[in-house]
């Protein structure tokens, strides 16, 4: 008895891969974003899960462009880092292997906006 296999088209489709920030790297993320925002300095944040990025974007006001992207890149992983800052005009402010450590570039920035 010979069963028919379906052309593989009909076969269920899974969604292509997306990049996505686990729950500790949000944490870490969010922590530094809510210090920010008690401070008066961001208001608004957006969250990209892609095929080869995930980007947390920080916005001044809603309908600007972000201040700063956090970028998880895991292909970047064995190179310079998966963690990125990068600046309103696309510069890399830092990069590495740490996000804690990557996140310090905007850390010094919230201690000269609270003086």
């Amino acid at each position: 008895m010979n069963i028919p296999v379906p052309p593989s088209s009909n076969l269920h489709q899974f969604p292509p891969e997306q990049i996505a920030f686990h729950r500790t790297e949000l944490s870490v993320i969010l922590s530094l974003y809510g210090r920010f925002v008690a401070a008066g300095e961001w208001r608004d944040y957006g969250i990209s899960c892609l095929r080869d990025v995930a980007v947390f974007s920080v916005f001044r006001r809603t309908a600007e462009t972000p201040m700063y992207r956090i970028e998880k890149r895991p292909k970047m992983r064995d190179k310079q880092g998966m963690y990125a800052v990068v600046g309103m005009d696309g510069q890399i402010l830092r990069r590495g292997h740490d996000l804690k450590t990557v996140l310090r570039v905007l850390e010094r920035k919230l201690i000269r906006a609270v003086e």
